[in-house]
């Protein structure tokens, strides 16, 4: 970059990402990425061959993250939850044996994410509308209802038996907010839409320098004077705190009751303000495109979409970091 800057722009990349993908990857000059793990048993032999591997095309991992803290046995306090736990820590010591150092999560088991697919400059994005979502796709998800206090406990219980394993791996958890930030959705009670939630959470996990937030920028945007703190303001207090861990960078078209999730530079919020906060506030986690529309003549990896976040992300922060410099 033609300024310096401490913030580490990223992809996300599944753990068995083709040869081609990752040359790609190279193309357009990225060199780190979020590892999706998926469902895979933790295994720190295979984990360390993918570092390897990606390592050689000069990629290196900033974090990464496993989907057993996703099972329904953890999120909804179902016997069998201390196995995906017990899953889960194994996974953290893997990441703290390599050095990556970051574990996102998020704590939804109920969401819906979006609504229609739509066009927006000629472009495929989600659309999200709350209407469409109350009147003719909301459901109860499971046999009964989930209210917010039972969420709270069953939270509670899954932080306070994986925090102190990713401390002594020397992983900081980084929890997303619940997008879009409704807090009942088919049936189920969301704790992560405002920034009230985020106090909370971060008085169970008790000032711990390892628990910290992986800000979806579109989220916090989608909802607008309800989240109780600007994007702006928030990022001051968590970056300023080193409690802000990873940063999913995308606009929407409007906040809630409905929206459209655009490119950066296609959406209601002018991006380079909160670039030049996260720079200010001395961010050096990984920064990813999120949810990248679809152009013409893309297929499923979305490889021109990316390359358009990318060096649209790219020039942001090489401004950032020349302005305050």
């Amino acid at each position: 970059m033609s300024a310096a800057s401490s913030i580490k722009l990223a992809h996300v990349v599944p753990w068995n990402a083709s040869d081609e993908d990752l040359l790609f990857l190279q193309q357009i000059g990225l060199t780190w990425v979020r590892l999706n793990c998926g469902e895979e048993p933790p295994d720190l032999d295979r984990l360390a061959a993918v570092q390897r591997r990606f390592a050689a095309r000069g990629i290196q991992i900033a974090s990464a993250w496993h989907f057993a803290y996703r099972s329904l046995r953890l999120q909804l306090g179902q016997p069998g939850r201390d196995e995906d736990i017990d899953t889960f820590r194994a996974f953290l010591r893997c990441l703290g044996q390599l050095g990556i150092p970051v574990a996102p999560y998020d704590f939804h088991p109920a969401n819906t994410y979006t609504t229609a697919q739509v066009e927006r400059r000629g472009y495929r994005a989600r659309e999200f509308s709350e209407e469409a979502f109350r009147n003719q796709v909301e459901e109860p998800r499971f046999e009964r209802e989930y209210a917010a206090e039972e969420m709270w406990q069953h939270y509670t219980y899954f932080v306070e038996a994986v925090l102190p394993a990713a401390e002594e791996a020397g992983v900081k958890l980084a929890l997303h907010p619940d997008d879009p930030p409704l807090a009942m959705m088919n049936g189920v009670a969301k704790l992560f839409v405002d920034y009230a939630g985020y106090q909370r959470a971060e008085q169970i996990a008790g000032g711990s320098a390892h628990w910290g937030m992986r800000l979806c920028v579109g989220t916090w945007l989608e909802g607008g004077d309800h989240m109780g703190k600007s994007i702006i303001d928030l990022i001051e207090d968590f970056g300023g705190r080193d409690r802000l861990f990873e940063v999913d960078f995308r606009n929407v078209s409007a906040p809630l009751p409905r929206f459209v999730e655009t490119f950066p530079d296609d959406g209601c919020t002018d991006m380079y303000p909160i670039m030049r906060a996260l720079h200010r506030v001395g961010f050096s986690g990984p920064l990813v495109p999120d949810h990248i529309p679809q152009l013409a003549g893309d297929g499923n990896s979305r490889r021109a979409g990316l390359a358009y976040c990318i060096a649209y992300l790219r020039a942001l922060i090489e401004r950032a970091a020349a302005d305050l410099s």
